[in-house]
């Protein structure tokens, strides 16, 4: 009988570095010391050299031309490419999703968009529940390649969604949208279900280069 795979010393040092690139515990621009980091996680410096290499790989360090390693600035430059390619994705799901839905999936979606309702006054529950909408969107359209490169973007988008999430105000705007975009793909309405899709992502993401601005003039 095979057993069960466990996770490899680097792995496990590559989630927990990552979740503290992307919860900023580990600020933007903050160099990493290996001898301190492998005495803080108490590991030795080979599993940390491997989680070094896969974080590198994704983009969420930056090597020096010395040779050391800093956590990747955010970048309004980037805001706008991530953003703008995850709006055209989500799009294309809601698009597909609209196409699909069934008793099943209406009653799920509209759960999960009462659940986004009742946590709206609540900052990281909020995001939370929005996320879990977009995500059931992108299963319920069964798109095989969005999927995949919607996991991607999400992945390096993490980082930025705290921002996008911040005040009461776009907390509500987003509720409302999420509610906008259930009502399209209840009606089955293809059209109306991409483009309401697109222009959240695109409102989040406005809403994402004004924090980023105002954290880069703070400097």
């Amino acid at each position: 009988m095979d057993r069960p795979r466990r996770a490899s010393g680097g792995q496990l040092v590559y989630t927990e570095l990552r979740r503290r690139i992307l919860d900023l515990d580990l600020q933007p621009g903050q160099r990493l010391y290996e001898p301190e980091l492998a005495a803080e996680l108490q590991v030795s410096r080979t599993p940390l050299r491997e989680a070094l290499r896969l974080l590198l790989a994704e983009d969420l360090l930056d090597q020096l031309p010395t040779g050391g390693m800093v956590v990747r600035q955010l970048s309004a430059g980037e805001i706008e490419e991530l953003y703008t390619v995850r709006a055209a994705l989500e799009g294309l799901m809601a698009a597909e999703a609209a196409r699909r839905m069934d008793p099943v999936t209406r009653s799920r979606l509209t759960a999960l968009v009462d659940r986004n309702a009742k946590l709206v006054e609540l900052p990281d529950d909020a995001m939370n529940a929005g996320h879990d909408f977009h995500l059931a969107i992108a299963e319920v359209a069964g798109h095989g390649w969005a999927s995949r490169l919607h996991g991607q973007v999400d992945g390096q988008m993490a980082r930025y969604r705290a921002f996008t999430n911040h005040s009461q105000e776009r907390r509500t705007a987003a509720l409302a949208e999420h509610r906008g975009i259930l009502e399209a793909l209840m009606a089955g309405d293809v059209d109306r279900s991409r483009s309401l899709a697109e222009a959240h992502v695109l409102a989040a993401r406005d809403v994402a280069l004004s924090a980023i601005g105002e954290r880069l003039d703070a400097r």
